[in-house]
C-alpha cells in the first residue's frame, strides 16, 4: 500500500503531497499521522529550509473521510486520535506554503489556511462545507478566515458553504497568489526556494512565531517582544551573516537551525 503522504526534497525545499488521488485525498487519521510526522522530520532535517504542500490528482484534500463522517455519525468511530491538533503546523519552526491544486473543502480548507502561504490553481474548487453537513466551522476557521478576509465575507462563506474558485479566493484575500493549474507547483517550489536561499532559518523561525502569536498581543506588547527579539538576532551568526552578504553583493551563506 502506497505512503497517504509523499516526501521528497529539492534544494532546500521538502514537498509533501496527499496521496489518495483516488478519494481526493480525502483525510484519514493515518493520513494526518503520516503528515504531522513528515513536518516535524522537516523541522529536524538541517536540508530542509522550507516546506511545500500539495496532493496528487485533482484534489488537494476534499476534507475527511465519509467512511469517517459515517463512522462518527452511527457511533461505531473507535480510532485512537492523533494528540497534534489540527494547527500542529503552526507550531512548525519552517515556512510551509500550501500549493491547492484542486478540491479544497472542509477540513481539507483548514490544512490549507494553517499554512504560513498558500497559492491556488485558479480553477481549484474551494468550499467550507460545513452547513451543508450540519456541522460548525472547524478547527479555528472561525479565528482565522476574519483575520485573513473579513468578517462579512468568513460570514458569507462559512454560512452559505457555497463553493468558489481559487481566483475568487485571491480577489478575497484568502491567498497570496492565484496562478494556472500547471504553473501552480513550480511557482510554490520557486518561492520556497527563494526562502531557502535568501532568508535566515533563524529569522523565518523567529518571524513565524511572532506574526502566529501577535494575533492574541496588544500593538504595546507585540513592540516590546520585537525588541527582545531583535536584540537577540544582534547575537546571532545570521545577523552578521546577513550584513556581509549584502555588503559583499553575494548569497548568503546562513547556518541552518
Amino acid at each position: 500500500m502506497s505512503e497517504p503522504v509523499l516526501s521528497s526534497i529539492d534544494q532546500g525545499v521538502m514537498t509533501l503531497t496527499f496521496n489518495r488521488p483516488e478519494r481526493l485525498n480525502a483525510w484519514t487519521d493515518a493520513m494526518g499521522r503520516r503528515y504531522f510526522d513528515l513536518l516535524e522530520q522537516a523541522e529536524k532535517d538541517p536540508a530542509v529550509r522550507a516546506i511545500v504542500v500539495t496532493g496528487a490528482g485533482k484534489g488537494f484534500c476534499s476534507g475527511a473521510d465519509f467512511q469517517t463522517l459515517d463512522a462518527i455519525r452511527s457511533g461505531t468511530y473507535d480510532e485512537e486520535p492523533d494528540p497534534r491538533p489540527n494547527t500542529f503546523p503552526t507550531t512548525i519552526r519552517k515556512p510551509i506554503i500550501a500549493a491547492v491544486n484542486g478540491a479544497c473543502a472542509g477540513l481539507g480548507m483548514v490544512h490549507a489556511l494553517v499554512c504560513d502561504l498558500v497559492f491556488t490553481a485558479e480553477d481549484a474548487k474551494w468550499t467550507t462545507a460545513f452547513p451543508r453537513r450540519g456541522l460548525v466551522a472547524e478547527y479555528g476557521l472561525s479565528w482565522v478566515l476574519p483575520r485573513l478576509m473579513g468578517q462579512q465575507r468568513a460570514m458569507d462563506v462559512l454560512l452559505s458553504g457555497r463553493v468558489f474558485t481559487g481566483a475568487e479566493a485571491c480577489a478575497m484575500g484568502l491567498v497570496n497568489r492565484a496562478v494556472p493549474g500547471d504553473e501552480l507547483l513550480p511557482a510554490a517550489q520557486e518561492y520556497a526556494r527563494e526562502l531557502a536561499v535568501h532568508s535566515s532559518p533563524a529569522s523565518m523561525d523567529v518571524i513565524k512565531r511572532q506574526v502566529w502569536g501577535d494575533w492574541n498581543h496588544t500593538l504595546e506588547e507585540s513592540a516590546r517582544t520585537a525588541v527582545r527579539e531583535m536584540l537577540a538576532s544582534f547575537e546571532r551568526p545570521d545577523f552578521a551573516e546577513g550584513v556581509a552578504s549584502f555588503l559583499e553583493r553575494r548569497d548568503p551563506r546562513f547556518p541552518p537551525l
